[in-house]
């Protein structure tokens, strides 16, 4: 049976996709910060006679992500890795802007690199993105500079640090910016989907970024028009490729390529 870990899964999008893969006949570890909420959703899909196993994961702790990693080790290997948690603070300024890149972007990269050694060799890692993180909503010089062929870690990081020191000074829509730390937080994420896939090199896995749309979830609101069955399609979709010919490092929302 494969294994499948959803963060930020106890409810809304996250939910959606565990129910679904574990429908799929995956054993699915449905991870969430508030480990009561995350346990209660993992029974009610046990009520279903599925395999889903509940575990404390925050994202926004390293402590919480290596007691994760060290119960993932008794585990048979990760088949797909859907790094769906996030969150979408209220309020612009630096501390906002520091907390969203650390819990959107960085969150996901700590998750996949802790667990890096428990992936299956032609595991499926999926980044939950937004339309909201696309480049268009960037300056032409930055746009360059995350899109460029030799990207690295560190260059993302940097970009990073630009964008939490001009909301400090209140300069970011003059740096290349938008006043969104949600939407440049998803553009580090999908810069971050690139890097990666090229870190893989010739390994047979494979990491794609997806974008659900506007979905009704509690962050999406009610006026969404997408259904979370609708949001949850495409995730699922990247979460279960199968086969060589898989696309590696690319932006898709309905199973179909997106502009960065």
């Amino acid at each position: 049976m494969p294994i499948a870990v959803v963060t930020g899964a106890n409810r809304g999008l996250g939910l959606e996709t565990a129910h679904t893969l574990a429908r799929r006949g995956y054993r699915v570890w449905l991870t969430g910060r508030d480990l009561n909420s995350s346990e209660q959703a993992a029974a009610a899909l046990r009520a279903e006679q599925l395999d889903v196993q509940a575990a404390l994961l925050d994202i926004a702790e390293p402590a919480s992500i290596r007691e994760f990693a060290h119960q993932m080790a008794k585990e048979p290997p990760i088949a797909a890795l859907v790094n769906n948690a996030g969150a979408s603070l209220k309020g612009f300024d630096a501390n906002i802007a520091a907390s969203t890149l650390d819990n959107n972007y960085r969150g996901a990269v700590r998750v996949t690199d802790a667990l890096w050694h428990r992936l299956a060799p032609d595991a499926n890692i999926v980044f939950v993105s937004s339309g909201m993180g696309e480049l268009s909503n960037l300056s032409p010089l930055l746009r360059d500079r995350l899109l460029s062929a030799g990207l690295t870690r560190d260059q993302i990081e940097a970009v990073a640090k630009e964008f939490v020191d001009a909301v400090a000074r209140g300069e970011q829509e003059s740096a290349g910016f938008p006043s969104n730390a949600y939407s440049v937080s998803k553009a580090l994420m999908n810069a971050f989907t690139r890097v990666l896939s090229r870190e893989l090199g010739d390994s047979a896995r494979r990491v794609n970024a997806v974008c659900p749309g506007w979905v009704k979830t509690r962050m999406g609101g009610s006026a969404a028009p997408r259904s979370l069955s609708q949001g949850a399609s495409g995730i699922v979709w990247a979460a279960t490729l199968s086969g060589d010919a898989r696309p590696n490092g690319g932006f898709f929302r309905d199973g179909k390529p997106i502009a960065w």
